[in-house]
């Protein structure tokens, strides 16, 4: 496999005037632009009419993340305002659902707005009232990080769970690229229908454009859907300031996994797996690199490799393997590894870096939004149809696309598929 650690980050820019990107969403989900791309031609069509884009028995698996309301607006007695953003837990966590069902005070990575106005140990306090209750919630400054601050919050009624904290008090962070504040309908709009696990601080986006009418459709045609968790993290709008990807730092995120999951995109690997959005892709691709390192198949001479089980370095897949392992080896390895540990889910954390140069080993397909310039998501796409992404992107700018998280979207076929 190809190594992209020398690609350049300018190798893979365009131009987006601000007009192309998308303030709000469409009235209808499913109203928003449908871009085909497959071997070499393009298509224009509507969300609602995906499933005649996709074979019978084709394997949908979307990410069921919740994004979570993670932006935290403190007011100081001097009439000061202190902006946290939540961005993760706090490593003592064994893992994102755990740390958002603790109960009375959390401990959690953030961004702070105005942190050179709070002193370490200054508790700053808000109340909000939600029909009879009255939440008390508290933050103070414990430490200072690299990337972050790490900051404890507690609340009243303790009964509650962070989860519970975060919908009263918090706002939906909508991404740096939408200039505007959010709004109550955004509530709704920047969360997929199908969400379910808190943890994210952006939306799957691609999921955003899907309804119950597009699901009965998929299923009238024998098209199957599935569910993976992926938390996404802030990092994700992360830009890349080094020369090279080499210098890049890729961001971690949670991935959880079930078992049956597992079991039935093994059981249809000889149909067409197809990810919607990238961080589907990247959870199931990630499965199979969790595979081979349970299956003892990864030479371990290699920089950057960890060896930690349940976690996957950006590096590491570029790595030698001692010998080719198949997806469906490498499944059953990862499957035989949680039967052995009497595991019904895999928890694990992935640094997975996808770029031009990567061997796609599951997927064959992807739906996605149109990503924004000088991205890893841009390189991802570029990875799975190679340089033909330019023409993709210019046919979408020349057709009147809506970019980024609230614009249209494409299903995207491998160049191997």
């Amino acid at each position: 496999m190809a190594d992209p650690g020398n690609i350049s980050i300018q190798d893979y820019t365009y131009s987006l005037p601000e007009d192309r990107i998308a303030k709000y969403p469409l009235a209808e989900r499913d109203a928003s632009k449908l871009l085909v791309y497959k071997e070499g031609k393009i298509k224009t069509d509507i969300y609602r009419n995906i499933s005649k884009y996709l074979p019978e028995d084709t394997v949908l698996v979307f990410n069921n993340t919740k994004v979570i309301e993670a932006r935290l607006l403190f007011q100081k007695e001097t009439g000061g305002i202190i902006e946290i953003f939540c961005l993760e837990p706090h490593e003592q966590y064994p893992d994102i659902t755990t740390a958002m069902l603790q109960k009375e005070k959390v401990l959690w990575h953030c961004l702070v707005g105005g942190a050179s106005k709070w002193k370490t140990g200054q508790v700053l306090e808000k109340k909000i009232r939600s029909g009879k209750n009255e939440i008390s919630l508290q933050a103070r400054y414990i430490e200072k990080r690299a990337d972050s601050f790490i900051i404890e919050l507690s609340w009243m009624p303790d009964h509650l769970s962070f989860a519970e904290v975060l919908h009263y008090a918090g706002a939906i962070p909508l991404p740096p690229y939408i200039k505007r504040n959010a709004e109550e309908s955004d509530t709704e709009r920047y969360q997929t229908f199908y969400a379910k696990h808190d943890g994210s601080v952006a939306a799957p986006t691609a999921g955003l454009h899907f309804t119950n009418f597009i699901f009965e459709t998929l299923h009238k045609k024998n098209i199957h859907t599935d569910f993976v968790t992926l938390h996404v993290g802030a990092g994700t709008f992360k830009p890349v300031k080094s020369e090279t990807m080499r210098e890049h730092t890729m961001h971690a995120e949670w991935i959880d996994v079930s078992k049956t999951t597992i079991e039935n995109i093994l059981n249809n690997l000889e149909e067409a797996i197809v990810a919607v959005g990238t961080t589907s892709l990247r959870t199931i691709e990630s499965l199979y690199w969790l595979g081979v390192k349970q299956s003892g198949f990864r030479d371990l001479e290699t920089a950057e490799y960890t060896n930690k089980l349940l976690e996957l370095s950006q590096w590491e897949v570029y790595a030698p393997l001692k010998e080719n392992i198949s997806a469906r080896d490498a499944l059953q390895s990862l499957l035989k590894w949680m039967d052995e540990n009497k595991l019904e889910r895999l928890i694990a954390k992935t640094q997975i870096l996808i770029a031009p140069g990567y061997e796609f080993k599951i997927i064959k397909g992807l739906v996605t939004n149109f990503h924004q310039p000088q991205s890893t998501l841009l390189l991802l796409v570029a990875a799975l149809i190679g340089d033909e992404w330019k023409k993709v992107y210019d046919y979408a700018l020349q057709n009147n696309f809506r970019f980024l998280s609230y614009g249209d979207g494409c299903l995207l076929w491998s160049k191997n598929s």
